[in-house]
């Protein structure tokens, strides 16, 4: 029986992936370390932990990645580190900064320090970075070798923790394997992000608030899409992925406008259901995945495509507004825009 560790497994991305490993790998042994922070939840894991704690396949710690000896006790007991524990929030990293170095890049060396001393156990260790570290595309795709050029405190930390993970593999030889995700969209997404907070505001019947004039673009990908990019990541020969970073990607951007215009004609199609707020500093103009590289690899691709991943979406919140009523405090932050006005973002 294989074990694998899974930081932040009990946020979105992270909770995600910890349901595919579940279901797709009945023999594996799975932790769970999650701090439980604004967006994490014991009710996003793939078991009820107020039934059984430990039920031969599943554990769930909560904890901190900064706590080098719970880290250590973890990393020992396993043979796969998945590591997805991270402050992730662009517009939340604008007024809380610190928060963001300490866990993204002093959390990411705690986790690196244990595999670096159980290196003789862990067999493969795969860092979950972000598309945010190249900033602003300066080519039509972006690629592996894009100059990092993060734009907010949220980039710049990631950019830390994702360069640190490097600097392990090639000063102590880890087996570590850096992903960088583009923007991610799926079930039990927190409701600060755009696609979550868009769709509660229809349900609401609120109006939407895109950033400017709505034109900066993302790449977006369905959680499952990076679930198994990940999977294939963790189980590929060592000789092919080992000191290396992989794009994961839709390879098509699409402007926050579209978006509402996209999730306002499903949802509310007799009325424009938006209003335009002051742009968000330190904002990146486009992001495009190019990832022909995994795909060469690995033969990855994306097979989620995007009208059939938004309606999924949209589903899931209408269906669990139980779920995300709780946290409807949370998806605006208040923040001093680049014209010197507060807004609500």
């Amino acid at each position: 029986m294989k074990t694998i560790l899974i930081t932040g497994g009990a946020g979105f991305i992270g909770s995600n992936f910890a349901h595919y490993i579940y279901e797709k790998y009945p023999d594996y042994r799975i932790l769970v370390l999650d701090a439980l922070t604004y967006a994490g939840s014991v009710e996003n894991l793939p078991v009820d932990i107020c039934k059984e704690f430990d039920n031969g396949r599943f554990q769930f710690w909560n904890g901190n990645v900064l706590n080098a000896e719970l880290v250590g006790t973890l990393v020992a007991e396993s043979d796969y580190i998945v590591h997805f524990a991270a402050e992730s929030h662009v517009t939340r990293s604008i007024y809380d900064n610190k928060l963001f170095f300490e866990t993204d890049v002093l959390g990411t060396q705690a986790i690196a320090n244990a595999v670096c001393k159980y290196q003789d156990k862990v067999e493969r260790f795969i860092h979950i970075s972000t598309s945010e570290v190249y900033g602003t595309a300066e080519s039509g795709a972006m690629d592996e070798e894009h100059p990092l050029n993060p734009m907010s405190p949220y980039a710049a930390a990631k950019a830390g923790a994702d360069r640190l993970v490097y600097s392990y593999w090639s000063t102590y030889n880890i087996p570590a394997v850096i992903i960088r995700p583009f923007n991610n969209y799926g079930a039990r997404q927190h409701l600060e992000k755009v696609i979550p907070r868009f769709v509660t505001s229809v349900i609401l019947d609120e109006k939407l608030r895109v950033h400017g004039d709505g034109q900066s673009s993302r790449d977006f990908i369905h959680t499952d899409d990076t679930c198994r990019a990940i999977d294939m990541a963790l189980h590929a020969p060592q000789d092919k992925v080992v000191g290396e970073v992989f794009n994961v990607g839709s390879g098509q951007h699409r402007s926050i406008l579209s978006i509402a215009q996209d999730i306002t004609s499903i949802m509310c199609t007799d009325k424009q259901c938006w209003v335009h707020v002051g742009n968000r500093p330190g904002q990146v103009m486009r992001h495009t995945c190019d990832y022909g590289k995994i795909k060469d690899v690995l033969g990855w691709e994306p097979c989620v495509d995007w009208d059939e991943g938004l309606k999924r979406v949209i589903r899931w919140y209408s269906e669990n507004e139980e779920w995300w009523r709780k946290m409807l405090w949370m998806r605006g932050i208040p923040i001093i825009t680049a014209e010197g006005k507060k807004e609500l973002h």
